[in-house]
C-alpha cells in the first residue's frame, strides 16, 4: 500500500481528543495478526507485546486528532464551539470555512466552520483585531436547535476538520497527520515483517488525550514499565518563507529529527546517539532540532524514570487542516526504527 493509501485511511477517521475508539479499532485490526498480544486499557489507551526478547523496548504514538468541541446550540441551529483541547488561539487553527464533521449521537453530520463576512459587519465589528471562539460556529444547514437536536447532537459533542487527503509530488498534506502519520509508520513496520528480525521485546502503544495534556501517556508506565521508550510525533519543519533557518533549522527531505529538548523535557543522550549511530551505519538522513513550543508523550515517560527519546518526522503547518510531510522523511524514520530494533 502506498504512502498515500495508508495515510488517507488512518486519517480519516474520526478520532478527537476524548473519542478516540475507532482508531484503536483500526490498530487493533491492522496489528493483531503480527503481535502476541493486545489489549485496551479502561481510559482507552492500546497496548500491543510484538515479540522478540531481551530489553523491553516500547514504541509509542498518540491517537487524538485536533478538533472542536460543542459549547451551545442556539435557536436557530448554529453550533458554537470552543477547543477540545488546552486553551488556544482559534486564529491559529485556521479554522474559517474549513469543511467540518460533527460527531453526534446518531452519527457524524457534516457542516462547515464559518463567521460572519465583512458585508454584514458593523464599523465595531470590522475594527475588532483577532478572532474568538465567540465569533465562530458551525452550520450544519439546520434552521433551529430542535432540528440539531433530532439530528443527535448536543452540547460536548466533538467537532473535527474534514478536509480531504491531498497530494503534491512527495508531499502528502491534510487534517490529522498529527499523529496519525506514525500510526501509518508503526504498521508500517509490522507489515514489513519486523516481528521475525527483533533484537529486544517489543511493545507498541497507542495513548489518548495527548492533545490535552498527555492524559493517556501516564498511565503506561504502570501497564508495562518499558526499559527504553521511543516516543513518535510529528516534527517541527522550518522551511518556510516566515520562519528564520536560525530558529528552526528543519526541513523536509532531510530524513526523522532526533528532538533534544522541548518545552517539557531533555530526552536521552544516549538513546539519541545511539540512533545516530544506526543511522550513520545504514546512511539514513536525520536532524538535530530543540522544541520549544511544543510537548510530547515522551516527557511522561521520563518522569516516570523510562530514559526515552522523541523522534519525529517533519511537518509542516502543524496543528492545521493542511499538516504537510514528504514520503521520503516517512522511508527514513521506518527504516531508523527498524536499524535500532533489530541491532
Amino acid at each position: 500500500m502506498s504512502w498515500f493509501n495508508l495515510l488517507e485511511e488512518v486519517t480519516t477517521i474520526p478520532g478527537p481528543t476524548g473519542q478516540e475508539q475507532d482508531v484503536m479499532d483500526w490498530c487493533q485490526q491492522r496489528w493483531e495478526q503480527h503481535s502476541e498480544s493486545i489489549e485496551r486499557s479502561p481510559t482507552g489507551n492500546l497496548y500491543a507485546r510484538i515479540g522478540g526478547s531481551g530489553k523491553k523496548v516500547l514504541i509509542q504514538a498518540h491517537a487524538d486528532e485536533i478538533g472542536f468541541i460543542v459549547r451551545s446550540i442556539d435557536s436557530e441551529g448554529f453550533l458554537h464551539i470552543s477547543t477540545a483541547q488546552v486553551a488556544d488561539d482559534p486564529a491559529k487553527r485556521f479554522p474559517v470555512g474549513q469543511p467540518a464533521l460533527v460527531l453526534g449521537r446518531n452519527g457524524p453530520i457534516e457542516g462547515l466552520i464559518a463567521t460572519a463576512t465583512g458585508h454584514v459587519l458593523t464599523e465595531e465589528q470590522r475594527s475588532k483585531q483577532g478572532l474568538s471562539y465567540q465569533d465562530l460556529w458551525v452550520d450544519i444547514g439546520s434552521s433551529s436547535r430542535e432540528e440539531a437536536q433530532e439530528k443527535g447532537i448536543h452540547p460536548g459533542a466533538r467537532v473535527i476538520w474534514n478536509p480531504p487527503l491531498r497530494q503534491m509530488g512527495s508531499r502528502i498534506y491534510g487534517k490529522a497527520i498529527d499523529d496519525r502519520m506514525l500510526l501509518a509508520l508503526m504498521t508500517r513496520l509490522l507489515e514489513d515483517g519486523i516481528k521475525e528480525h527483533l533484537n529486544c521485546r517489543l511493545y507498541f502503544a497507542v495513548t489518548v488525550q495527548e492533545e490535552n495534556g498527555l492524559i493517556g501517556a501516564n498511565a503506561l508506565f504502570q501497564a508495562l514499565k518499558p526499559d527504553v521508550a521511543l516516543a513518535l510525533d510529528v516534527g517541527l519543519a522550518g522551511d518556510i518563507p516566515a520562519v528564520s533557518e536560525t530558529t528552526m533549522p528543519t526541513s523536509l527531505g532531510r530524513g526523522p529529527i532526533l528532538v533534544h529538548k522541548d518545552a517539557s523535557t531533555h530526552y536521552s543522550r544516549e538513546i539519541i546517539w545511539d540512533l545516530v549511530a544506526k543511522a550513520e551505519t545504514n546512511d539514513i538522513p536525520v536532524q538535530h532540532a530543540i522544541f520549544e513550543r511544543f510537548g510530547s508523550d515522551g516527557a511522561q515517560f521520563i518522569r516516570h524514570g523510562i530514559p526515552a527519546s522523541l523522534i519525529c518526522p517533519p511537518t509542516r503547518y502543524t496543528h492545521s487542516p493542511f499538516e504537510m510531510v514528504d514520503e521520503s522523511d516517512l522511508d527514513a524514520t521506518v527504516d531508523l526504527l527498524r536499524a535500532y530494533i533489530t541491532s
